[in-house]
């Protein structure tokens, strides 16, 4: 006679190891390292998954989960109520999974325990074809695509930096996109501040991004601030925003955006230009220096020309605004190595990059332990803008 079905499952219970809810509740109060693999169907997937599970459907669970999981971690696989994550966990040793487990009574046992749940990001098909190429990298994939859409990433200017930062960071599908500047747009920026056109000159900037913004990608928002920032708003502006990327064009910007990112914890990536040279780093405070730590106050204003006095060749603020682009989806997926106390610096007639090692200053009148912060007066130390 045949075996049952229930026959074989019983077999395959056998084979492997099953954990309660209240045991993968303990592994996630004490945030061990652990990776949940959820079986279930997209469908199911979309109406809950347990804090911080990665979707696999089963049918899929061969040829993907090498790129959600190494065969040395832990994992655990849970279904809607053990049995497809039962054949699942058999499958995953099969395959030299060491260390893994069927959650027992599924996805159904933890709802009904009224445990924590959240509801995922599911990718609608029209942004599942646009983000295609995203998809089949396993380093983003549906996940990382959804931190993206999640993010909220500010943008000091619309100028020659923020203009492809902005650009790239809304074809990659982040989210929410605040831009600053209380500039209109001129004939003169066309040259490097790509953003724009020629038939929106006179157009605000803020207003003239956001236009070309959502041409390109209508699943970002755009949060406009057409005001200078300034000691009394640089709190509020930040407020609310994932990380920073300073694309500014004078000292007493880059000094209100850092101060307010030490102070609220905030990612700040910095970007400047200067005629055929160019720089990026990433401030992360508690992790690194800040910018105070390579300048601890900013130069007279015939020290520091802008880009309006010194020029700058229209390709350098492209490739610097892309740099910080790219470190801020790194910042966002959680991927690679940041440029936290590395300074990268790029000449474009030498065509050459160059890496230079940045300290933290124990001394920093802004990030050293107990530091109290008063923001400099903007027009103090203003230079003409970009």
């Amino acid at each position: 006679m045949a075996p049952t079905y229930r026959d074989v499952l019983q077999n395959v219970k056998k084979e492997i190891r099953e954990v309660s809810i209240e045991e993968v509740k303990r592994l996630l109060d004490a945030q061990a390292p652990v990776k949940l693999i959820d079986v279930r169907e997209s469908d199911e997937y979309a109406q809950g998954r347990l804090p911080g599970a990665i979707s696999v459907p089963r049918g899929f669970l061969e040829m993907r989960i090498e790129d959600k999981a190494r065969r040395d971690e832990k994992v655990i696989v849970y279904c809607a109520g053990g049995t497809r994550s039962a054949f699942a966990a058999r499958t995953l040793q099969e395959l030299g999974y060491i260390d893994v487990a069927s959650m027992a009574g599924g996805y159904n046992r933890w709802h009904d325990a009224n445990l924590p749940t959240e509801k995922p990001v599911v990718l609608t098909p029209q942004q599942k074809e646009r983000y295609r190429r995203h998809l089949i990298i396993p380093e983003v994939g549906e996940e990382g695509q959804a931190k993206l859409l999640k993010a909220k990433v500010l943008l000091m200017g619309a100028g020659g930096l923020g203009s492809p930062a902005a650009l790239y960071l809304a074809a990659a599908g982040v989210g929410t996109i605040g831009v600053v500047d209380s500039d209109v747009v001129d004939l003169s920026n066309l040259q490097r501040q790509v953003i724009h056109t020629e038939s929106r000159i006179g157009q605000p900037k803020v207003e003239s991004a956001r236009e070309a913004i959502n041409a390109l990608n209508p699943d970002v928002k755009v949060i406009g601030f057409q005001e200078r920032l300034t000691s009394q708003n640089v709190m509020r502006i930040l407020e609310g925003f994932d990380l920073i990327i300073d694309g500014g064009d004078n000292f007493p910007t880059r000094y209100l955006i850092n101060d307010a990112c030490v102070l609220q914890k905030k990612p700040n990536i910095h970007g400047s230009i200067f005629r055929f040279e160019g720089q990026v780093t990433t401030f992360l405070p508690g992790q690194g220096p800040c910018y105070r730590c390579l300048y601890p106050a900013p130069p007279p204003p015939d020290m520091a020309p802008s880009c309006a006095e010194a020029g700058v060749l229209g390709v350098l603020p492209g490739i610097v605004g892309l740099l910080q682009a790219n470190e801020a989806l790194k910042l966002i997926l959680g991927k690679g190595e940041p440029l936290n106390g590395r300074l990268l610096t790029f000449d474009a007639l030498g065509a050459k990059f160059t890496t230079l090692k940045l300290r933290r200053d124990p001394n920093c009148p802004v990030c050293r332990e107990g530091a109290k912060v008063e923001f400099i007066d903007y027009e103090q130390f203003c230079s003409s803008a970009a």
